[in-house]
């Protein structure tokens, strides 16, 4: 039998989907709610099947943002045999996303025992969603919002792209969190700051996905709760991205750093009392 349930895969794929570039942790509301299932947090099939339906959320990105990756991917395409063409700044921001994902990946094969060890705990989830809070409100106060999309630099994708790994060592923090408030240090308005927190993204969600479906199946979560949950993932994910954008065009990101706190809390006092366990 599989480990997790087709209901149960849609309720994650749900949760998914929602919190997956919203800066709260995908990760850590994932990890909350198959506690409350009572879903082992730290089974390999389980993180497995966190890290797979992930794609289907990367699909939603992939589907909205159809247009610019298609003019990004053929300006590095004509860049690569045509050297006038490597001046543009679609060409060498292919580059830039490429680059910045090398350190996730170093860092996320490395630290593997430990990411799906003593890390998985919701001890640290409850840590890292108040930390990461602190981090984001002082970022969105220091940012001076002054620089968009076509402003940013080599510098910029290697920092926020770096940022990842704090959500892969401390599942709670948040990626888009992480990749969004370097961001708003580095002056990017929070529009620019929120796409590019989604381009970066991209390679580490979908290459994290795929080297963890065959442990997924292998470990013991049926095709069937997969792809249901990868489905559920793509469709509440579209919704998602579009919400988002539309609201950090005028809003500032302090109703998610209450939200951030609130659930840490509730989080550490679930785990006190002996509710939830981690």
């Amino acid at each position: 039998m599989s480990v997790i349930s087709v209901g149960q895969a849609v309720v994650l794929g749900a949760v998914e989907g929602v919190t997956e570039f919203l800066p709260v942790s995908s990760t850590g509301h994932l990890k909350i709610v198959e506690g409350l299932m009572h879903i082992p947090v730290d089974d390999d099939a389980v993180v497995g099947f966190s890290a797979v339906i992930q794609v289907g959320a990367i699909a939603a990105v992939l589907v909205y943002f159809f247009k610019d990756i298609v003019r990004i991917v053929s300006a590095w395409g004509r860049g690569l045999v045509n050297k006038e063409e490597r001046y543009h700044h679609d060409y060498k921001f292919a580059w830039w996303v490429i680059a910045a994902t090398v350190p996730i990946v170093v860092v996320g094969l490395a630290a593997k025992p430990l990411i799906e060890g003593p890390l998985a705990s919701l001890w640290v989830v409850a840590g890292s969603l108040i930390v990461g809070s602190g981090v984001m409100w002082a970022a969105d106060q220091m940012g001076r919002h002054k620089r968009g999309e076509d402003d940013t630099s080599f510098k910029d994708a290697m920092l926020v792209g770096s940022s990842q790994i704090l959500a892969l060592l401390f599942p709670g923090f948040s990626r888009s969190g992480a990749t969004m408030s370097t961001a708003l240090i580095l002056d990017l308005d929070r529009v620019a700051a929120t796409r590019l927190s989604f381009f970066l993204g991209i390679p580490a969600l979908t290459g994290a996905g795929i080297y963890e479906l065959k442990d997924a199946l292998g470990a013991g979560v049926g095709a069937a709760p997969l792809a249901v949950g990868t489905a559920v993932s793509f469709v509440v994910a579209y919704a998602s991205i579009a919400w988002l954008l539309k609201f950090v065009a005028k809003h500032s990101f302090n109703a998610f750093v209450i939200y951030r706190l609130v659930v840490g809390l509730l989080l550490f006092g679930l785990l006190t009392t002996g509710t939830l366990d981690s």
